[in-house]
């Protein structure tokens, strides 16, 4: 029997080469064709000399952990002495983003054969039986830690020459670009954390207009006022001359003073008290800025007045005074909020408004310090987590980092209560590597009433001979083999040398009591649309080039396992067999009744048709090239692929064009939309976002059953009821891509990027997933991408480093003041590579019952995208008008919270906004602007919207919502820095001018817009044009023999790298659809019946001051 906690024989992937990132990092090239060689700025991903860059190996943290690595615990990138090649993650997933061009063969994410065994059955305790046959799981199957390969080409192999963002070459093997993808996930502009800033307060007079208020989404409008008694002191605090030391604040952080010279941290990035330039960030905030400091919540800063001096550092005390923006500074009194005051127009003076800033300096964060829990980092800035016991905030986001006592404390904040949790996150590739730790035939040490798994708060006890869990309270015997004295601080002697007691993120070996079959081998099996509509707009040949080219980059080794099939109005499978001279074609006529012609042969290990299918694919587009059947099966041929995958389970990648009109789960034209094609915004409009048939909800639920995850890649040019259409992939946790309207010319390098890093990113497979808590708090719901069939557990068919799953909390006891809630979120899965892991992430959070706490301590993002999803989640079953209402009342509730029982400010003229949440109004416009909550958008876009922010992780809410504006016209006559990226542009109409040319990116798509008096030359180095009116809806960004034009192609890159997607780039113009498309994106300007920033910032205040009696 294997030592608790005993050795993990090779957990470094075969032919591992830890420079294989920084080599492909150099030489990204992403819109660089094929066909010749030249210098590229767009390469490399250009860094502040003082951040770590992307593309080399940063040391890591030195001095964590003392003393020798125990038996039994390594790095999931640290080679074991010996044993047999296994896998883990390598030391930086993120070396898995897809980077390089499709021809050049990859090295594997991790390639060591799967050790013999089978699945837990649940999450809660070990399997007592195992199935018989091919019936559906019976129950939840735990898997294993995700191992992934690197996608990335040698870097000697790495094409150059003139970009192209347009269509890929399709040769075999080839394209003009690969994706270039993120080292880390958003990079909008954000404050960096370490610094305190007073409330905002904005001035305007006093409306006598009564608004009716609707309650917020899940809560009444208003909380009772008698919950608090007295308004609590706001942000108690020790005089400033009377510092305590580090760690001796609930969430404390190093003083300023104490940040230690650049280069002397384990990882280089610039002290907080170093701001970069103006303009050597990609966001960058404008000169004069005012920045406060002395508080370990983020730096933020807003354009100062005229004449406008800096406000005095803040004294802690009791008491405090706000901070009157545009007068002199305030007497030394705590600052903890902002005014801004009403001009003599009446008006709301727009530079004093609290605006979105950004530095591109690297935050270094440690998730505790002095056993205290430390605030995160917007979730938007770049940082890199030092993992001291709390789990980094890339796996598990709190929206509030205290924890309310009572519910009555947080029904009176009127703020949500929830986890943002991201289980395979990618990290920043200069984090540790997650510690993998077996314990043998034995498994995890755990609590035997709650089943919470052993974390850095569990509590020894009686010399280490029991310990308490932190979850239920019970106390358990610890196993002799794990026994280990305590030291005089009352912790284990070995606690900081075994990652599950001192690291809030490690990664468990599952032992075979949990399982109740072996796992499950890679299987893609690939459906392809060839009716008329998709053969004559390329759709069909886009998708069997791009299958054929990512046939590389598949899982190498005997587990893999592939399948193809194309359909129209019948469904043709085919037998790829090696034995075969071709593969042999079988058609299922039967769309009602389907089933699957063979039992074998149709799913066949990949090593053993390789050939066969790329013969298959290359001939696709020819054998179908007359046809003229109009009518799609899709139901029937989804559900008879499902049938050739029910023995094993894995991922259906699905080429839909058409609207589904024949056979199971076929669907009819919804009135709306392609009849009339009138306003989705109309009354009783809602219903038309609630799904047609229920047939395909039914097959989904089965799939999911036996771990069948659906992507759809919809490459249309009409409708397709997104919204029926779309219930497949969320049920079973996989995604809808959505090319809309489809171009032959430039969206097939898209779809070839978007495939591959669907196939070669982090991910698991039949996966379970469940979130414990402390008493008194308790599981309300769960939200995003997956099948839920019992109350306690998430089913995840499919799991990727993109899904995040919203956790809803509420109290069901009263929690002590002083003491920590805790929260572990355990997600078991499969690899790739047929591994099983058990991911562990845990949380441990202060509780408080001060509610001037909860404001101080909130995450603007993770509160943000509460109120985001729970927006798209209302569109269905309520008018558009009553889930903008109900998304402005959450953002009045909040504020009008805050002001009633926590702000110093008694003038009625005064909007005060909290400090952590003063960028909320400036979120919630954006939102009611945005595609999902406008009237006059189409239903398969707003649909598309729902299901895209369903799982969409934190960092990328905010871009989509408010998304990056940047010029590129000037950028010859810009100074060089260290940014690739230029600073951001407030999103207004009065920011454009008819001179420039202007980037705007969202996360999903990327707009080029030139106004009507761009000078020719500049054209002519951007576009290869001499007019504007030569830009069409068909043209394409390509690198051209300039440094200007190579600035904006480096740009361009960056940005795909940073939202690791490819972007879809639209070139855009005034008078055409396409402009009126990018100027939809002015979220601070009047859009429609929605006000201006400015105009919604009054109407929020009329609202506080009617709640006010």
């Amino acid at each position: 029997m294997a030592t608790p906690g005993g050795p993990r024989q090779g957990n470094f992937p075969p032919n591992y080469n830890p420079n294989a990132l920084a080599n492909n990092m150099e030489n990204l090239q992403i819109n660089q064709s094929n066909q010749q060689h030249s210098d590229n700025l767009g390469g490399g991903a250009y860094r502040p000399p003082n951040a770590t860059p992307f593309g080399q190996q940063p040391p890591r943290f030195s001095g964590s952990r003392p003393g020798p690595t125990p038996p039994g615990v390594f790095s999931s990138g640290q080679a074991p002495p010996a044993g047999p090649a296994q896998t883990t993650f390598s030391p930086s997933p993120l070396s898995a983003r897809p980077t390089g061009p499709p021809g050049v063969p990859q090295a594997a994410f991790a390639s060591r054969p799967p050790p013999p065994g089978a699945l837990p059955s649940s999450i809660g305790g070990p399997a007592t039986s195992a199935p018989s046959g091919l019936g559906p799981r019976p129950g939840p199957f735990p898997s294993s830690s995700l191992t992934s390969r690197p996608a990335l080409p040698p870097h000697h192999m790495v094409t150059s020459g003139p970009a192209n963002n347009g269509s890929p070459a399709f040769t075999p093997g080839l394209t003009q670009g690969g994706p270039q993808l993120p080292p880390a996930m958003g990079s909008m502009p954000r404050p960096l954390v370490g610094s305190q800033q007073p409330p905002t307060m904005l001035s305007s007079g006093p409306s006598s207009q009564t608004l009716q208020m609707r309650p917020r989404f899940g809560a009444p409008t208003s909380a009772a006022s008698s919950a608090i008694g007295q308004p609590a002191p706001p942000f108690s605090a020790p005089p400033q001359s009377m510092i305590p030391p580090p760690g001796s604040l609930p969430f404390s952080a190093p003083p300023q003073s104490m940040i230690p010279p650049p280069g002397s941290l384990p990882f280089s990035a610039p002290p907080q008290s170093m701001i970069p330039p103006p303009g050597s960030l990609p966001f960058s905030a404008p000169q004069g800025m005012l920045q406060s400091s002395g508080s370990p919540y983020g730096m933020q800063t807003w354009p100062p007045q005229p004449q406008q001096v800096a406000p005095s550092p803040p004294v802690s005390g009791h008491m405090q005074q706000p901070q009157m923006y545009g007068m002199p500074p305030v007497p030394p009194l705590l600052q903890n909020q902002m005014a801004l005051n009403q001009t003599a127009q009446s008006k709301i003076d727009p530079n004093q408004i609290p605006r979105l800033t950004s530095s591109s300096a690297v935050i270094l964060h440690e998730t505790r310090q002095g056993n205290q829990a430390n605030p995160p980092p917007p979730a938007t800035s770049d940082y890199i987590v030092k993992d001291t016991g709390n789990c980094s905030p890339r796996y598990m986001r709190c929206t509030i980092n205290q924890i309310p006592c009572t519910v009555d404390l947080l029904s009176t904040s009127a703020m949500q209560l929830a986890l943002l949790v991201q289980p395979l996150a990618l990290p920043h590739p200069s984090e540790e590597a997650i510690q993998v730790v077996d314990f043998g035939e034995n498994g995890p040490v755990r609590c035997s009433r709650c089943k919470g798994y052993v974390n850095p708060f569990m509590k020894f006890i009686d010399q280490g001979r029991r310990f308490i869990c932190n979850f239920c309270g019970f106390t358990d015997e610890t196993p002799r083999d794990y026994h280990c004295n305590l030291g005089p601080d009352g912790r284990r002697r070995d606690a900081d040398e075994r990652p599950e007691l001192c690291r809030g993120t490690v990664d468990f070996v599952a032992s075979k009591e949990y399982m109740v079959r072996d796992p499950m081998p890679a299987v893609f099996f690939f459906l392809i649309d060839v009716s008329l509509n998709a053969i004559q707009t390329g759709a069909t040949a886009a998708a069997c080039s791009a299958i054929n080219q990512v046939i590389v980059d598949l899982p190498e080794g005997p587990r893999t396992m592939v399948g193809i099939a194309t359909f129209d109005s019948t469904i043709h499978f085919y037998n790829l067999k090696r034995a075969l001279q071709q593969p042999l074609m079988l058609i299922v006529p039967d769309v009602q009744d389907v089933y699957t012609p063979l039992h074998s042969d149709v799913v066949v290990p990949l090593s053993e048709c390789r050939q066969h299918l790329e013969i298959l694919l290359d001939s696709i587009p020819t054998m179908f090239q007359n046809n003229r059947t109009a009518d799609s099966a899709f139901g029937a041929a989804i559900k008879a692929a499902f049938l050739a995958m029910k023995s094993t389970g894995g991922k259906l990648l699905v080429f839909q064009s058409v609207l589904p009109s024949i056979g199971m789960g076929s669907l009819a034209t919804r009135e709306a939309e392609g009849r009339t094609n009138v306003s989705a915004g109309e009354k009783e409009a809602h219903k038309l976002f609630q799904p047609a048939d229920k047939s395909l909800k039914t097959m989904a639920i089965e799939f999911a059953e036996y771990q069948v995850s659906v992507d759809l890649f919809v490459t249309t040019q009409t409708y397709v009821d997104i919204t029926s259409l779309s219930v497949v992939p969320r049920t079973t946790g996989g995604q809808v891509y959505y090319y809309y309207p489809f171009s032959a010319l430039s969206d097939p390098a898209k779809l070839y990027n978007d495939l591959r890093w669907n196939i070669t990113r982090p991910q698991g497979f039949e996966a379970v997933m469940r979130v414990r808590c402390s008493q008194g708090i308790q599981i309300q719901e769960y939200s995003g991408n997956f099948c839920k069939r019992i109350p306690t557990d998430v089913d995840l068919p499919a799991i990727d480093c993109d899904k995040a799953i919203m956790v809803t909390l509420k109290h069901d006891d009263k929690l002590q003041e002083g003491s920590e809630c805790a929260f572990q979120c355990a997600l078991l899965y499969t690899t790739v590579y047929g591994q099983r892991r058990i991911r562990i992430s845990t949380l441990s959070l202060p509780c408080t019952s001060i509610l001037s706490n909860l404001f101080r301590s909130a995450d603007l993002d993770a509160q943000f995208s509460c109120i985001l999803k729970q927006a798209a989640n209302e569109i269905s079953s309520a008018p558009l008008t009553q889930v903008r209402d109900q998304a402005t009342n959450v953002c009045v509730n909040i504020l009008y919270s805050y002001r009633k029982f926590c702000a110093t400010v008694s003038s009625a003229g005064q909007l005060i906004l909290p400090e952590a949440l003063k960028l909320l109004p400036l979120y919630i416009l954006a939102l009611l602007k945005s595609s999902g909550l406008r009237s006059d958008g189409r239903i398969d876009d707003r649909s598309f919207w729902i299901n895209y922010v369903s799982s969409l992780p934190t960092p990328l809410v905010i871009p989509l919502v408010y998304p990056r504006m940047i010029a590129i016209h000037d950028l010859d006559e810009k100074e060089s820095d260290d940014s690739i990226i230029p600073t951001s542009i407030p999103l207004s109409g009065q920011n454009v001018v008819d001179e420039g040319i202007y980037l705007l990116e969202n996360g999903v798509e990327c707009y080029i817009y030139a106004g009507d008096s761009v000078q020719p030359n500049i054209l002519q180095k951007l576009f290869g044009i001499s007019s504007v009116a030569e830009i069409s809806n068909q043209s394409v960004l390509q690198q051209q023999d300039n440094l200007l034009s190579k600035k904006v192609n480096s740009i361009v890159n960056e940005i795909r790298r940073q939202r690791c997607s490819y972007l879809r780039l639209r070139l855009c113009r005034k008078g055409d659809p396409s402009g009126a498309a990018f100027f939809s994106y002015m979220v601070e300007d009047k859009i429609g019946i929605v006000p201006t920033y400015v105009e919604y910032l009054i109407h929020i205040h009329r609202q506080i001051q009617n709640k006010i009696p």
